[in-house]
């Protein structure tokens, strides 16, 4: 009976090895349940799931028709310029200006440090770096 169970459990973990292999973008509930079950089984897919839905829905990455409008808009005459790192899931300094993005309110962008930059307006939380 062992014997099944560990070789079910490492069947299931090349699976989602696999899993993440074909997507770099494994996020939310789905994402956090795989996780947690390869590292802890079913509690850990419980206590993962949560978290990934957690994390999940507040980076979830822009879609297509705001990238495409943020990157067709005309790089402005002065831009920001930050000394600290810009990276997802951090907001960005109360010193940049955000510009709305007209046609989707739930993001802003930004150019800072020659990049443009997709934010969360209301949080300010980098959501996108488009280099």
């Amino acid at each position: 009976m062992k014997t099944r169970l560990v070789v079910s459990m490492a069947a299931f973990g090349l699976l989602a090895g696999s899993a993440f292999a074909q997507s770099s973008t494994v996020t939310g509930a789905a994402g956090g349940a795989v996780t947690g079950a390869v590292v802890g089984g079913p509690v850990g897919a419980a206590v993962g799931g949560v978290a990934g839905a957690i994390a999940g829905t507040a980076i979830d990455p822009p879609p297509e028709k705001v990238v495409t409008y943020v990157q067709e808009q005309p790089l402005p005459p002065s831009e920001a310029v930050v000394q600290d790192q810009i990276v997802v899931g951090r907001a960005l300094p109360e010193t940049v200006v955000v510009t709305p993005v007209p046609d989707n309110p739930t993001y802003a962008y930004a150019v800072v440090n020659h990049k443009r930059i997709i934010v969360q307006p209301k949080t300010r939380t980098v959501v996108r770096i488009l280099e």
